[in-house]
């Protein structure tokens, strides 16, 4: 299918040393830039952040500090990139939340205000997400058949989610589940314990904002400490644990954190 095109159109993806668009930067970016004359062509290169790029990071695009020591920095290629995306429309999967904003920041860190308000922005995640609908009414449709009638009623959608479970232990019965790193996380059996993980897997609190590394450790999940061990964060920063304390953050998130931090003092 070819795209009816008013201006060239880039599809793009960044990867990055983590999702904060204030603090975390570019390390690679990928363009595919189809002209009007229907030319296409790719352009994928590696950036170096000028920053250390946490491992949990790494742990999803596989990109370590040496991949990167020798690559240009961001200010070394942005006239470049910006002449090459200049009069294009811009496209990819997130980009509307995390892409385009990631980008814009990283051209106004050197200087060049990079506009988009005069641009296409088509996002193919928000195409997906409204034609298959994420509700508790699509799900008992595509799963059990049926119209889900007085939706949002309490009795309603508790009994639809019964028979929506079921269905997707039959559908899905003994098969692999795997992250966003394509890590194999687990199997889907009907099995509560076995779900129960599957569906938290690496959460402390409920809120999200303390959550497990891959050696099983709790570590923040939000913020200046995100990534670093909580423990590690008490023992140098004490008065994080009274701001944390004061500060709006959910009763159990709170609780949780004054386990972590009593039971390492009973450890020490």
């Amino acid at each position: 299918m070819k795209l009816h095109l008013k201006n060239p159109i880039v599809f793009f993806d960044l990867e990055t040393t983590g999702m904060n668009i204030t603090t975390d930067r570019v390390i690679e970016l990928s363009f595919h830039k189809v002209h009007l004359n229907g030319r296409e062509e790719t352009n994928t290169m590696l950036v170096n952040p000028e920053v250390p790029i946490p491992q949990e990071t790494t742990l999803i695009h596989g990109i370590k500090d040496e991949d990167v020591k020798d690559a240009p920095n961001f200010k070394g290629i942005a006239k470049n990139l910006q002449k090459f995306l200049e009069g294009c429309d811009l496209a990819g999967y997130n980009i509307i939340k995390f892409d385009v904003p990631m980008l814009v920041e990283e051209f106004l860190r050197v200087g060049i205000d990079f506009d988009v308000s005069k641009r296409k922005l088509i996002d193919a995640q928000k195409i997906f997400f409204l034609m298959e609908k994420r509700t508790l009414s699509a799900a008992y449709k595509f799963y059990c058949g049926k119209e889900l009638e007085n939706a949002h009623s309490a009795e309603a959608d508790t009994l639809a989610t019964y028979e929506v479970l079921k269905k997707q232990l039959e559908m899905y019965e003994n098969e692999e589940v795997e992250d966003l790193t394509g890590n194999k996380i687990g199997v889907i059996q009907n099995d509560m314990d076995k779900i129960h993980n599957l569906t938290l897997q690496n959460m402390v609190d409920l809120a999200g904002r303390i959550v497990l590394n891959k050696n099983g450790e709790e570590v923040f999940n939000f913020g200046k400490h995100k990534g670093k061990r909580v423990v590690d964060v008490f023992q140098l920063e004490p008065n994080y644990y009274d701001w944390m304390l004061r500060n709006d953050f959910p009763l159990d998130t709170k609780r949780k954190l004054t386990e972590i931090k009593l039971k390492n003092f009973n450890m020490g």
